[in-house]
């Protein structure tokens, strides 16, 4: 097994970590605060202010044996609005920018390939952050898992694409 982990930010975290767990090859994920202005966990409510830099974001571990970095990005291009700056569905505000950070610089190319190819068949400039990340910190627990514990709970994502996510594990070596 060869574990590694990339952070996703892709709108409220509660819908882009049920999208993410539902993928093959995912072995752990957590929802947090990323890439903020300061070097200190933010609560929920402070991140909410849209004064930290904060953005929603989910740490995904995988098994790059099961499943790429590559794959993992066409799929999460599939969860959002690549063309939408500061909001997702219903949601806006910084904290709900698109962005993938990663910790890993040997990522990088194959990020910036799923970039281009999204950005040229748009054919329009993407409205998501390619950087590193700088800082991660787990947001409450509450947070943690929260469509498991909360079925019906606020999700700005349709739940044909959870479905829909699911399905890519028999398939997921094939082009999305």
């Amino acid at each position: 097994m060869k574990a590694q982990e990339i952070y996703f930010a892709g709108g409220c975290f509660w819908g882009t970590e049920h999208f993410f767990k539902q993928v093959a090859g995912v072995l752990e994920t957590e929802v947090g605060y990323a890439n903020g202005k300061e070097d200190r966990s933010p609560t929920y409510e402070e991140v909410c202010t849209d004064q930290t830099g904060f953005a929603e974001t989910v740490r995904v571990v995988f098994d790059a044996d099961v499943c790429d970095v590559k794959f993992l990005t066409e799929m999460y291009f599939h969860a959002i609005d690549p063309l939408s700056l500061n909001r997702q569905g219903h949601d806006e505000g910084t904290q709900y920018r698109t962005g993938v950070y990663y910790t890993d610089n040997s990522l990088l190319p194959t990020l910036q390939s799923v970039f281009r190819e999204v950005e040229n068949s748009l054919g329009q400039t993407l409205a998501v952050e390619l950087l590193p990340l700088r800082n991660f910190f787990p947001a409450e627990d509450y947070h943690q898992d929260y469509l498991d514990k909360n079925p019906q709970g606020y999700c700005h994502l349709p739940t044909e694409l959870f479905r829909w996510a699911r399905e890519q594990k028999a398939n997921k070596r094939n082009k999305i």
